[in-house]
């Protein structure tokens, strides 16, 4: 897909010195991936690994007395 972007050259520029990545459409590409996966992270960090609703799992070694 083609699409048009007004990207500061500063942004640009700093985002190839940090990556050694030199073609704006790679830099673009891996910036939204970046993106993605940080707020993948933080949704998944929200759900504080628990479930309220969840039922007792059943045990699949007997409880030793």
């Amino acid at each position: 897909m083609r699409t048009t972007l007004n990207i500061e050259d500063t942004l640009l520029e700093k985002a190839a010195k940090l990556t050694g990545v030199t073609e704006k459409t790679s830099l673009v590409k891996l910036g939204l991936q970046a993106l993605i996966a940080k707020e993948s992270a933080k949704r998944l960090a929200g759900l504080g690994g628990t479930e309220k609703n969840l039922e007792m799992i059943p045990r699949r070694r007997p409880e030793e007395s």
